[in-house]
């Protein structure tokens, strides 16, 4: 096979791996109750995969190929076990119990039903367990279930990949020591484990959505790699409001990544932006989800709110348009949940728009004095857009060259900066 047709198949096994490495893993997790160990077999049957199809070619099944290659070596590995662990005999039963039901799983190629849908619905409730840091599921999350090396998870969120790789290490030694148990969660511990899975995706999406540091104002592969996993979220467990509810909410904002910047990569803020190049499906996809999610909801929670407010954008053809009172209305809500200065935050901008910027900037003038916003870079940012809409625009300059000591993305930086240039000269 000539070296452009190997590295073709080199590509496709990657996306392959992407696609099947969740159910893959879960599936291993299942037999060998260790997270560690399975993700290594995973990565055996991958290594396998790359020295082999390259020659012979791509299988019809590659996820069935996987999937028993990878049995196959768990099965040795059990083996191995017997030989060389001298234990009572009901050890070794046990082990060969293990064995004979490793052997009679179904692979990857047999008809769907709710084995891989549970294994995969386990190893999320696994990879974001609460014993973990934030940090770390973050990454176990993205190498588990989106099947994304070490090094594309460190230049994703511009980490040293030896950050990256001890993050992942000792969240999978701290599962191990914890004897964290591969099965879903009780029906008392269901709500606080979903509300840390739904928090990882969200993570990953925001900081797609607006990366927090580097030259770039968006990665809109995470964006993709989050609503994968939100949809995935979504089927597995379907009878759930806010799994939909964050589901709809990365949608419609997802709709918005082409006209959030120019050609050359600056910043477009949603008043200005082009909006016939919103994404019409994402904005379909969103509403029905957001739908779905107010079906199911008793009350609304955070997500469905978040999504209701995005949902007033999508709906509205120009910026003036904007359903201003009712976007008031649901931070009102969301604010009744989940008091934050953030949401706060966004409820004073909100209200800028509904009433005036001067009833605007005075609920912004009464988070100034919070510490939790004291290194927020859109306090400042936002003070600054009500100051110099009521003509300040000295104060104005001042806030917008202190948000832009604030943030550490360059684009942002730029684009404050020249926000507060603009200010000067007015």
């Amino acid at each position: 096979m000539s070296a452009p047709a190997k590295a073709a198949v080199a590509e496709r096994i990657a996306a392959i791996w992407r696609i099947e490495s969740g159910r893959l893993i879960g599936a291993l997790v299942r037999l060998v109750r260790d997270v560690g160990l399975a993700e290594d077999l995973a990565q055996d049957a991958l290594l396998a995969a790359l020295e082999q199809w390259p020659e012979g070619g791509v299988p019809d099944n590659p996820g069935a190929w996987l999937m028993t290659t990878a049995k196959h070596r768990a099965i040795d590995r059990l083996r191995r076990d017997i030989l060389h662990r001298e234990r009572a005999g009901s050890l070794a039963a046990e082990i060969e119990t293990q064995l004979r039901d490793a052997q009679a799983q179904p692979d990857a190629d047999a008809a769907p039903g709710e084995t891989v849908g549970d294994d995969l619905l386990r190893l999320m409730f696994i990879a974001c367990h609460p014993v973990l840091s934030p940090e770390a599921r973050v990454a176990l999350t993205l190498r588990m279930l989106g099947g994304l090396s070490t090094d594309e998870i460190a230049r994703a969120f511009l980490v040293p990949e030896p950050t990256i790789a001890q993050r992942i290490v000792r969240a999978k030694r701290t599962l191990g020591e914890r004897q964290i148990a591969f099965e879903l969660p009780d029906a008392e511990a269901l709500a606080a484990r979903l509300d840390s899975v739904l928090g990882v995706i969200y993570l990953i999406f925001n900081e797609g959505y607006a990366a927090t540091a580097g030259a770039d104002w968006l990665r809109p592969a995470l964006c993709e790699e989050a609503m994968r996993l939100g949809r995935i979220l979504s089927g597995l467990a379907p009878r759930i409001a806010e799994v939909h509810g964050l589901l709809a909410l990365m949608e419609i904002q997802a709709s918005r990544l082409r006209a959030r910047t120019s050609p050359d990569g600056e910043p477009i803020l949603l008043p200005d932006q082009d909006r016939a190049r919103w994404d019409r499906l994402l904005i379909g996809r969103g509403l029905a989800a957001l739908a779905a999610a107010e079906k199911l909801a008793e009350r609304r929670g955070s997500y469905t709110l978040q999504a209701g407010i995005a949902a007033c954008h999508a709906r509205a053809a120009t910026a003036a348009a904007t359903d201003w009172p009712r976007i008031v209305r649901l931070y009102d809500e969301l604010l009744d949940l989940m008091p934050s200065p953030v949401v706060a935050l966004n409820r004073a901008v909100a209200v800028g728009m509904a009433e005036g910027p001067a009833a605007g900037l005075a609920e912004v003038d009464e988070l100034v004095a919070l510490a939790s916003l004291a290194a927020y870079p859109w306090l400042p940012s936002v003070r600054g857009d009500l100051l110099a809409k009521l003509g300040r625009h000295r104060e104005a300059e001042a806030e917008f060259l202190r948000a832009a000591s604030l943030t550490q993305n360059e684009r942002e930086q730029r684009f404050l900066r020249k926000r507060a240039v603009e200010s000067a000269a007015s």
